[in-house]
């Protein structure tokens, strides 16, 4: 017979080649989670409980998974983003820490206390939509993706975390809208595709794993980019804001972008390690 504190032991020695000790011991304490459906208190309390074979056995297959490279937010189904649990699928980009502090530039242009109307592009999992959304009870959030697999993941992410007016459409980019003159807004944000074609982090790590079409624009990673900022005056309230998250050496290239298409108030949002991660722009013409 072998107990949950033994067995976890056993198996964090597996990934230590890999991981540090800490961050082995968290991911296999989350399988055991996982599996046997109970929280970190539960698995404390219950240390010296028997596990069954079928149990053992379901733990070790999700480890195999990480082994492999897998990352933690395929294997588990689920993700944290900007407080929120959201279900994860292959279909979709793995939200990461950086995105939040595209939430937290929009944010600060979304007022808390009267309607503003939103528009998030390539939605994914609706992290972005839905954190803005959480925080912004008064804001009309409207999420695009051209993945209906995507949009079927963060429809379900909506409903789950009871987040009713967010509004989600199948579109690449601003297609859906291209022949509306109302389908305007007052912040448009996106995290795009941004990586360049051929760059070597795409075989490496979680990028391995996630949707291609999610993370490489180009040559220079800027394709998307270009796109989302010639089209998006069309679909802006004078005095509306464009926010884009892009990579960490792209800010100054995408604020030339900004200013080409004739944009103001061009300006960054630093990430966590201090990097120019954000850059938006004020969309001030009436043609």
């Amino acid at each position: 017979m072998t107990v949950i504190k033994t067995f976890l032991n056993q198996i964090t020695q597996q990934l230590v080649n890999s991981l540090s000790t800490e961050e082995a011991t968290l991911e296999v304490r989350r399988f055991m989670q996982h599996v046997l459906k109970v929280d970190h208190a539960w698995l404390i309390a219950h240390a010296n409980d028997v596990l069954t074979l079928e149990q053992m056995a379901a733990v070790e297959a999700l480890l195999q998974r990480r082994i492999s490279g897998e990352p933690m937010a395929y294997i588990l189904g689920r993700r944290e983003f900007y407080g929120l649990d959201l279900k994860t699928t292959k279909a979709t980009l793995i939200p990461r820490p950086d995105t939040e502090t595209l939430v937290e530039a929009t944010l600060a242009k979304i007022p808390a206390d009267r309607v503003c109307l939103v528009l998030d592009l390539g939605t994914g999992t609706g992290a972005i939509a839905l954190a803005i959304a959480s925080q912004r009870p008064h804001a009309q959030v409207t999420a695009v993706d051209c993945s209906a697999e995507a949009l079927q993941v963060a429809t379900e992410n909506s409903e789950s975390l009871k987040l009713s007016h967010v509004k989600f459409i199948k579109s690449h980019w601003f297609s859906e809208f291209a022949q509306s003159s109302h389908a305007k807004f007052d912040v448009i944000v996106s995290n795009p595709p941004y990586i360049r074609e051929g760059d070597i982090h795409l075989s490496q790590g979680d990028l391995r794993f996630e949707p291609i079409s999610a993370l490489a624009s180009g040559v220079d990673g800027l394709d998307d980019i270009r796109i989302i900022i010639n089209q998006a005056p069309q679909h802006l309230n004078i005095n509306a804001w464009l926010m884009l998250e892009h990579g960490y050496n792209q800010a100054s290239d995408v604020a030339q972008l900004l200013r080409d298409a004739g944009f103001m108030q061009i300006t960054h949002a630093l990430d966590l390690a201090g990097i120019q991660r954000v850059t938006l722009g004020c969309w001030q013409s009436s043609s």
